[in-house]
């Protein structure tokens, strides 16, 4: 799966994602740290490549149309970073069976929710 990893998941997200294969890409990696959401909405899009984000505002499927997917992970509040990775470990074993790809998906403790793309 081609992912792009937003800035504010950080490298041992990335790395997670990598040893379980996933082709990761990240907004630092690429210059993009600080850019608007639309810019790195952009790049991902271009890229053909899933989002993976913190950032609530990308889970509006109106401004961001989940075209290439949108992943966002939903921690609870006062989260610890080893939360972070739990939750991540949890998307891993999702791609296992599923696609983000023309979805949005919310990952949160023990819970997966998918919402189709309308064509």
């Amino acid at each position: 799966m081609k992912l792009k990893l937003d800035e504010n998941l950080g490298r041992q997200v990335a790395a997670l994602l990598r040893e379980a294969g996933h082709d990761v890409q990240t907004v630092p990696g690429e210059g993009l740290s600080g850019a608007a959401d639309q810019t790195v909405w952009a790049a991902a899009t271009a890229e053909e490549r899933v989002l993976v984000t913190l950032d609530l505002d990308f889970a509006d499927p109106i401004r961001f149309r989940p075209a290439a997917g949108v992943v966002v992970l939903r921690l609870p509040v006062n989260s610890s970073p080893s939360y972070l990775l739990l939750l991540a470990g949890q998307l891993v074993r999702a791609l296992v069976t599923h696609s983000p790809v023309q979805t949005l998906w919310i990952v949160e403790p023990g819970r997966l929710r998918i919402r189709q793309t309308e064509i």
